[in-house]
């Protein structure tokens, strides 16, 4: 059994690690939990004692292969919980990070998969993140950054990058939340800003930040 707390540590781990395709370095992981450098040390050394993590010194930190499977059914809760809140409960994109950051950390296999056949087994949650399976397998579809995307290209929303409450508010005073049709009608030289047009016809400028937080699938 592990902590809650160590818990966290294994999921900033692999998010980090996921995101920069690389080891997560402590300062990384100190910016991801939001606490100090040297908490970040005393609980790598906790980690690597029960053989969850590789943590050499400079070096950066990987999850070992139970680290890994940990921290994936981690997620694959706190996505799944995610999915209920929204769904069932009826709370809004914006509010369920938090209460799923507490459900997370019930334990009981059965339970979890008894929620996720009661979901129907979703592959993504409200966010359009992927959900891994009781297996550990990951859901994949093609999406691009608003960003990236030409002049003339359309796509629909199917994800962010930011999960903060301050975003997903923005994108729900503008309509563009998951599923919402779009084209890039231009981008702007001077700062990179993006034009679109939404499928009832609005045109938008939205800043470089929010292209580069907002996933299409064309």
């Amino acid at each position: 059994m592990i902590s809650h707390a160590e818990e966290n540590y294994l999921k900033a781990i692999f998010k980090i690690s996921e995101k920069e395709a690389k080891a997560a370095s402590t300062n990384a992981i100190a910016a991801e939990l939001q606490t100090t450098a040297a908490s970040v040390t005393d609980m790598l050394k906790r980690l690597a004692e029960k053989n969850l993590i590789a943590y050499e010194k400079y070096r950066g930190v990987e999850l070992s292969g139970e680290g890994n499977r940990l921290a994936t059914a981690l997620i694959r809760k706190h996505r799944l919980w995610e999915v209920f809140l929204v769904e069932k409960l009826g709370f809004a994109w914006d509010e369920v990070h938090d209460l799923a950051e507490q459900l997370e950390h019930v334990q009981g296999d059965d339970l979890v998969d008894r929620l996720d056949n009661f979901l129907g087994h979703p592959k993504f949650d409200p966010h359009g993140d992927p959900i891994p399976d009781a297996q550990g397998r990951w859901a994949f579809r093609p999406q691009s950054l608003l960003a990236t995307l030409k002049p003339g290209d359309r796509g629909v929303v199917t994800g962010v990058d930011d999960h903060s409450a301050a975003f997903l508010q923005y994108l729900d005073q503008l309509g563009l939340t998951l599923g919402a049709q779009l084209e890039l009608i231009e981008r702007i030289p001077y700062d990179q800003s993006l034009r679109i047009r939404t499928q009832d016809g609005r045109e938008i400028t939205l800043s470089e930040k929010v292209g580069h937080n907002l996933f299409v699938k064309i």
